[in-house]
């Protein structure tokens, strides 16, 4: 009787229940999570992390207890600090990432301390590239404090990627083309790598597009969310203020992510339309469109940026062939290029 009566078994008797395969996030979270592939195969593991995305989406009052194997793919424990990673952690996705697993001996967010690590470093950077990127696009702001604001959101952003990369992938083996060829193509389709960039191509430019930082917006709002619901879901100060946004969010990433497709496309075309003013640099518009061809085929981006591509084209395409059919030619062209 007793035990009928124990929440947290009906929670775990929830949670055993819940039809993952129909939810959406289940694949995405899932994709994410970096364990060793004969652990991967084990319904012991897989039902963990199953209870773990079912504590984070559905029900965060849900206790999961630690994984326990008897392997030595163990995840690391809090006792060992030395360890780089653990086996078991989950790695953050360029879309839409997924958590990374805590400490064996952690049973709530709160239970313990916030420790500077990975995590906690990337959460501080994105807060603060948040808050200057929103400043950046306030229009009452100085020009002067606008325009730092401004340059800063994309180095921050960099900064926070490269060091994603870092921890991820580390550095390249050896200083040499072949090594630094093995290590792009390691990195190259991740999302990390892609906004690396794109922050580049804007800091590095004299043009200013304040459009441009809404990506950046979106990317932080996703990454601080997270980090906040996952660290501080018990603390009062959160469920009256920042619940609510936090959980929209959260439950909101996919529209985040076509908002920044949209953005990301659309400026394509602004520095297109940019090349007819004293500010045009052909250095950048080509390397930005280059940066949205790499956009269009990596799997992070690609089913944004290709669903936001039909929709133009759908639009575009009927008024080309019947009031300006001379641009076919080039359009093929252009298209020829782009899926080379």
């Amino acid at each position: 009787m007793g035990e009928e009566q124990d929440p947290q078994k009906v929670k775990r008797n929830a949670a055993s229940a819940y039809d993952y395969e129909k939810d959406s996030r289940w694949a995405d979270y899932w994709s994410n999570v970096l364990i060793p592939p004969h652990m991967a195969s084990r319904s012991d593991v897989v039902d963990h992390f199953k209870r773990k995305f079912y504590q984070r989406y559905i029900d965060p009052d849900f206790v999961v207890e630690p994984m326990t194997t008897n392997t030595t793919s163990q995840p690391a424990r809090s006792s060992t600090p030395s360890s780089s990673s653990s086996s078991a952690s989950e790695r953050r996705p360029p879309a839409n990432s997924g958590p990374t697993t805590r400490a064996a001996g952690t049973s709530t967010p709160s239970s313990t301390p916030l420790r500077w690590d990975r995590q906690t470093i990337q959460f501080s950077v994105n807060a603060w590239v948040l808050v200057v990127a929103v400043l950046a696009m306030v229009p009452l702001l100085p020009k002067s404090l606008s325009n730092r604001a401004y340059r800063l959101s994309f180095m921050g952003t960099a900064c926070s990627s490269f060091y994603s990369l870092y921890s991820l992938y580390g550095k390249p083996r050896a200083w040499n083309i072949q090594e630094l060829q093995v290590w792009l193509q390691s990195v190259m389709a991740t999302k990390d790598f892609i906004y690396s960039i794109y922050c580049l191509t804007f800091v590095t430019s004299n043009l200013r597009l304040t459009f441009s930082l809404l990506p950046i917006v979106c990317r932080s709002m996703e990454h601080t969310a997270k980090f906040i619901r996952r660290n501080f879901a018990r603390s009062s100060w959160y469920r009256k203020y920042l619940e609510e946004p936090c959980v929209w969010v959260e439950s909101n990433t996919t529209t985040l992510s076509i908002l920044s497709s949209q953005a990301e496309i659309g400026i394509g075309f602004l520095l297109i339309i940019s090349l007819l003013s004293s500010q045009r640099n052909i250095v950048q518009t080509f390397m930005y469109w280059q940066l949205l061809k790499l956009m269009y085929m990596a799997p992070v981006t690609a089913g944004y940026h290709q669903s936001v591509w039909s929709k133009i084209g759908r639009t575009a395409n009927p008024l080309i062939h019947q009031y300006a059919p001379f641009l076919n030619t080039p359009i093929s062209a252009i298209q020829r290029w782009w899926f080379r």
